[in-house]
């Protein structure tokens, strides 16, 4: 239909009334059918444009959102770092796959309603879907680029927006518009979508596969032994472990089949052990560098997972450490640089408790040394993240002064990225490392010493990681996720 006004000129579909709920389960339910409906209008008139040519007029649907508005200062059950709103106000959200986010959906939802007493609108909002969005789920759709289609796309749909794409909720440098509503929700739904399609493309996997708990490497090493893992674990149904996803969308559930993965990997190509409701465990590689570290956990914060950890290897910066010793990181000496725009570093990042006795207690469990044994091969302490690989072939008298200050005890590439943004995003974030070399004391990674490293040092590195997120996955939410990670005035969801 051609609607009238407000959105005279604009092919829609029908836009319905909004509509209040007090039951989550109904508000997620509405929710769903609001987006596919608005997504199907858009992937049908899309095909048409393509076969038919463009359409007389515009063509445009919208966004659901929930919204809801509460007048009272009462107090509310402060526990819980998360579920309720600053103060009196209107909030409001646009939701993008609530299929994909039901299970989150329901729970922040029910909690905000149980704490304040209201119910929440649902209704569609006035945020455009971009066609690109719209057809992602559609395998025989593709959106050609400019000059393809034969008819200019932007005057007819919505394409992404990046000016109304950011990060301004969770920076803490939102401004609320005209009628003064605030945000609901950490991100937008077209900051979600942009980064579901930008995971898929860096995966190679869809974003449905990935699991609350989730682990980085960036050593392909590990990814060998992740695989052996899940396939002991398929093979023990009472594990609850259902399925071993790669990329491709490649998927196993039985042990003995072979994966048959894409030669060409993507560069972060992520692996999924599935468990009912996410609460499987999830690696992706993200290789060597910051860069690719922010890259990952910039998009995988939209699926708002329990908790992240790093699993890597480092430079170990003590006389007193071995090759093969484990590292557990307290603080952060950011020298990354990548994330100096959105969060200074300045700004300290600090351990979270639940994390890391979740890791000191896999390390003790995996090694079979406790208390003042285990400090035999663990330490704990700063962990300086720097941008250059090579950084001991320049003078390396400042670098070395700053990491003696600092107290250093290990320098990588990546973790100090995962952490810092896992606080930015408010998901819960460890450091678990493994020594690989002792640049300062002239044991240098090289061939034969790596390999015979990596061969006796990566199954049970992995392992503990492995065991403390299958110790978090028992850990109520409300737990894990510590006040540390909220500001003043944070959204009411996670």
């Amino acid at each position: 239909m051609v609607s009238a006004d407000p959105y005279g000129g604009v092919k829609t579909p029908d836009l319905p009334a909004a509509q209040d709920f007090t039951d989550a389960q109904r508000a997620v339910d509405r929710l769903i059918a609001l987006y596919d409906g608005a997504a199907g209008f858009l992937r049908a008139e899309f095909a048409n444009a393509l076969t038919r040519g463009a359409p007389p007029c515009r063509v445009r649907a919208f966004y659901p959102e929930i919204r809801l508005t509460t007048t009272s200062y009462g107090k509310i059950d402060s526990r819980l770092s998360f579920g309720h709103v600053a103060g009196p106000g209107t909030y409001a959200t646009t939701v993008t796959r609530p299929q994909l986010f039901r299970h989150y959906l329901r729970q922040q939802i029910e909690l905000v309603m149980a704490n304040h007493g209201v119910p929440v609108t649902i209704g569609p909002s006035d945020t455009p879907i971009p066609v690109h969005f719209a057809v992602t789920d559609d395998p025989g759709l593709n959106v050609p680029h400019e000059g393809a289609a034969g008819f200019t796309l932007r005057d007819v749909f919505d394409v992404p927006d990046l000016t109304t794409t950011n990060d301004d909720i969770v920076n803490g440098t939102f401004q609320p518009g005209p009628d003064g509503t605030m945000p609901l929700a950490p991100f937008t739904a077209q900051r979600v979508d942009y980064s579901l399609a930008r995971l898929a493309h860096y995966t190679a996997t869809a974003p449905g596969h990935f699991q609350n708990h989730v682990l980085f490497t960036n050593y392909q090493f590990y990814v060998s032994e992740f695989e052996a893992f899940a396939r002991r674990m398929l093979a023990s149904p009472e594990t609850g472990y259902e399925s071993f996803v790669g990329p491709g969308d490649v998927t196993i559930t039985d042990p003995d089949v072979p994966m048959d993965i894409p030669a060409k990997l993507p560069q972060m190509p992520s692996f999924h052990l599935t468990r009912a409701g996410g609460s499987g465990i999830s690696l992706v590689n993200i290789g060597i560098g910051p860069s690719n570290a922010k890259t990952a956990t910039d998009h995988i914060a939209v699926l708002r997972p329990h908790a992240w950890i790093m699993l890597g290897h480092c430079a170990g910066l003590r006389s007193s450490q071995s090759l093969g010793d484990f590292v557990l990181a307290h603080a952060y000496l950011r020298e990354d640089r990548v994330l100096d725009a959105d969060l200074p570093a300045w700004v300290p990042i600090p351990a979270l408790a639940e994390i890391q006795i979740a890791l000191q207690e896999a390390v003790a469990a995996e090694t079979q040394l406790e208390g003042y044994d285990l400090k035999r091969i663990m330490r704990t302490g700063t962990v300086a993240s720097f941008d250059n690989r090579n950084w001991e072939l320049r003078d390396h008298s400042g670098p070395v002064h700053r990491l003696s200050l600092s107290r250093a005890i290990a320098l990588d590439m990546e973790s100090a990225t995962v952490a810092a943004n896992g606080f930015r995003f408010r998901v819960p974030y460890g450091t678990l490392l493994c020594v690989s070399d002792k640049p300062l004391h002239g044991e240098l990674k090289l061939p034969g010493m790596a390999s015979e490293f990596y061969k006796t040092q990566v199954s049970r590195h992995l392992m503990i990681g492995l065991r403390a997120m299958e110790s978090l996955r028992e850990m109520p939410l409300e737990r894990i996720h510590s006040r540390k990670l909220r500001s003043f005035e944070e959204t009411a969801f996670l």
